[in-house]
């Protein structure tokens, strides 16, 4: 089989991450990859802001979790040690599909580079808050961006297994 379908395959969400740091190297080579991904008449209208710093990827897991509605302590980020946060200008009629396909990208790539990944919802509404508002506006990112998703990258900590798949292709000749 063709190795882009087998690679395909084999990518799954992971929930459990060792603790070592990922290189910026390799985060650089996801987001790049991120940065290739299809978009509404090729307007790239999506950022990422990649998250290593330890205090702001707590903080963002605090309010994700509050968000979410989970017990305090709770980390919906898993343990990972990287967050690369999917943005989209909402002006792009396009924007959630295409911030949808840069976090496809991002999740292929991290299993390529042998790094586990999963996306975390809840973007959206973390960044319509005052303070990652503030955030964008303190990186100098100006317009009306919608959190989309966050995309964990980390060491999986677990082992990886393929999910049995359920039929969902109906061919109409």
């Amino acid at each position: 089989m063709n190795n882009v379908i087998e690679a395909l395959k084999h990518r799954r969400s992971i929930r459990k991450y060792k603790s070592d740091p990922v290189s910026e190297e390799l985060l650089n080579q996801i987001v790049e990859a991120g940065e290739y991904a299809a978009s509404g008449k090729g307007q790239q209208a999506v950022i990422t802001l990649t998250i290593t710093n330890k205090e702001l990827r707590d903080e963002l897991s605090r309010d994700n979790c509050l968000i979410g509605g989970w017990k305090e302590g709770f980390d919906p980020f898993y343990g990972a040690p990287a967050v690369i946060v999917v943005l989209a200008n909402k002006e792009r009629p396009t924007y959630v599909y295409d911030g949808s396909l840069v976090m496809g990208n991002l999740m292929q790539a991290a299993d390529a580079l042998g790094l586990g990944s999963c996306w975390i919802h809840r973007a959206k509404e973390e960044f319509e808050m005052d303070k990652y508002k503030k955030l964008l506006l303190d990186l100098g990112i100006e317009g009306e961006y919608e959190g989309i998703g966050h995309c964990i990258i980390g060491y999986p900590d677990q082992e990886v297994k393929a999910a049995p798949r359920k039929k969902r292709n109906y061919v109409i000749k």
